[in-house]
């Protein structure tokens, strides 16, 4: 099936470059008060090098964003085996053959909206029912876009879609570091050495993972144990529940050179914050590769690992027939 790069735009806004494959947000241009634009949002320059790289750029994550322990989970007494992927024996990002990886329907499109959709069937990486997603894209305003996911299935299943974008709000892929970063998160979760929960949310409080005064990512980059597992931050942070009505950012992130900021708002629960340090060789739509850290991911989701840890504190990850997951994340940009 061929691939589509669409383009939606606003007079005076951003400009969104999008592809059918994976339902992937490729390039996001933000207008300056110069009369520049700013490419804020991290991409490959061809097709065949974005289909290759192994970071998600972009993409729409599913059936079940972050990683699943052991690619299996518990539910009502059976057990239910996942395909792992990436090199390890969980599952990540919705195995192989996720959502990232598919070629999406295209159902209507205009210059401020496109909307897609994907039938993803019963046993598909292991996960159980016929699955129907769809995406929408809308710049609802000229600097606020704003994605909407949906989901509807034939069985029982956890579901969690999301956007994969890495952001550099200065345009140039120079180290991401230099951002100053605010997460409303009063708890984290803890990770062992690949990466899966430990099973107890922690206070962020008097931590390196307290963002909820807002402060440059470097400050207490690699600052702890956690860090150093994961060579930094990549870590999941359960949001303050009153983001959830979205009338207050999640996460607000400001440019190195202080020019610009974009704010996140979600009715997801928590949000992955990685850091990019393993980036390095990426071909980068700038020319050459990117490197560690040219960019971050700030991905709005239910906490991984959510099927197997029903005790957390967020609404439970589980569609059931007859039933609509339904999340919005909306994403504002500003000059400073």
């Amino acid at each position: 099936m061929t691939s589509h790069t669409l383009c939606l735009r606003r007079p005076n806004g951003v400009e969104l470059e999008l592809s059918s494959r994976g339902a992937t947000w490729l390039g996001c241009h933000v207008p300056m008060p110069d009369g520049t634009r700013r490419s804020v949002v991290l991409a490959c320059p061809t097709q065949e090098q974005q289909m290759r790289q192994r970071a998600f750029l972009g993409a729409t994550i599913g059936r079940y964003a972050n990683r699943i322990d052991h690619a299996r989970y518990r539910h009502r007494g059976h057990v239910v085996r996942l395909a792992p992927n990436a090199g390890s024996a969980h599952q990540l990002h919705g195995g192989d053959g996720g959502f990232h990886a598919r070629e999406w329907r295209v159902d209507t499109v205009d210059e401020t909206q496109v909307a897609m959709s994907l039938v993803s069937p019963d046993g598909d990486q292991g996960f159980p029912g016929e699955l129907r997603a769809w995406v929408a894209y809308t710049l609802v305003e000229p600097m606020v876009l704003e994605i909407a996911l949906r989901a509807v299935t034939s069985a029982e299943t956890p579901v969690c879609l999301t956007n994969h974008a890495y952001f550099n709000l200065d345009g140039d892929a120079r180290d991401v570091r230099a951002h100053r970063l605010r997460i409303a998160a009063p708890h984290y979760l803890p990770v062992d050495a690949e990466l899966i929960p430990l099973g107890q949310l922690a206070p962020v409080a008097h931590t390196s993972y307290d963002f909820r005064a807002g402060k440059p990512i470097a400050q207490d980059w690699l600052a702890d144990a956690g860090q150093t597992a994961s060579l930094g931050y990549d870590h999941a942070f359960l949001l303050d529940p009153g983001c959830a009505e979205m009338r207050e950012p999640a996460v607000e992130l400001w440019s190195g050179d202080g020019a610009l900021s974009m704010s996140i708002a979600t009715t997801l629960p928590a949000l992955q914050f990685y850091g990019g340090q393993h980036l390095q060789g990426i071909p980068s739509r700038h020319g050459g590769v990117y490197t560690n850290c040219a960019g971050i991911a700030l991905e709005p989701q239910f906490l991984p690992d959510s099927p197997n840890h029903p005790e957390w504190p967020q609404p439970p990850c589980w569609l059931q027939p007859g039933g609509v997951w339904e999340h919005r994340i909306r994403y504002v940009f500003a000059w400073r």
